[in-house]
């Protein structure tokens, strides 16, 4: 039995966990050659470590250059999907403009640059899937860094999907997901919102990795959606 990306070649961008490793594993069990590349080569080796059909690369995509190298390395490829991100949390008066400049480089400039230096080695069928975020739709204090960032991105899919067309572009817009990238929170901190969360958005529970993969592999395999951003945040913004 083939699966929906059967010999498709799909890069994923970012960690070697979370959200980037379960939509690794997601493309590569349904049949997808995968590349999961990041600047940390040697935590991406070590956490696909005997994965079949999953190789490893290096790209910053703050940096032209590298997502230039990599374009040449990869040759021909099917479907990129850039979860790399960089938030700058906190209210206005402690936001620093280094800050916003990493978050906007990484999650809007970057995947804007993967579509320069990408999009001409497609393959037809393409697609890019890019990373919104709940922010960006339910505007909180506290968060302004992470919502103008993840809003441009959201009109960064819209634009690229008219500008790259034949070639797909969608986004994924993930509420809160237990990635562990709530663990700086505090054991007692981190179980109080995810309790508060669970008993105030629609779906009554926390979101998980799975949910936001199942999603990307939507966007990858589906050929009548582009210029859509997906929420996959449970009603989050109805709350």
């Amino acid at each position: 039995m083939t699966g929906p990306l059967q010999d498709r070649t799909v890069l994923v961008i970012g960690r070697g966990s979370g959200i980037a490793h379960a939509v690794a594993t997601a493309a590569r069990d349904a049949g997808a050659h995968v590349v999961a590349a990041g600047r940390s080569t040697d935590a991406l080796a070590a956490a696909y470590a005997g994965e079949r059909r999953i190789a490893t690369d290096y790209v910053d995509v703050t940096d032209d250059a590298a997502i230039s190298a990599l374009g040449d390395r990869l040759g021909s490829l099917d479907h990129v999907v850039s979860t790399a991100s960089s938030r700058a949390r906190g209210r206005l008066a402690d936001l620093d403009r280094d800050a916003i400049r990493k978050s906007f480089d990484t999650k809007v400039i970057g995947p804007l640059m993967l579509a320069k230096h990408l999009a001409p080695r497609m393959n037809d069928g393409g697609s890019f899937v890019l990373f919104s975020g709940v922010a960006a739709f339910k505007i909180a204090v506290g968060t302004l860094g992470v919502a103008i960032t993840n809003g441009a991105a959201d009109t960064l899919t819209r634009s690229l999907s008219l500008e790259l067309a034949p070639i797909r572009v969608n986004a994924i817009s993930p509420g809160v997901i237990d990635t562990g990238a709530w663990d700086a929170l505090g054991e007692h901190a981190k179980a109080e919102m995810f309790q508060d969360m669970t008993a105030r958005n629609p779906a009554r529970r926390i979101g998980r990795v799975e949910d936001v993969a199942q999603a990307v592999l939507f966007a990858l395999t589906n050929t009548f959606l582009t210029g859509v951003t997906l929420a996959v945040d449970g009603g989050e913004p109805l709350t």
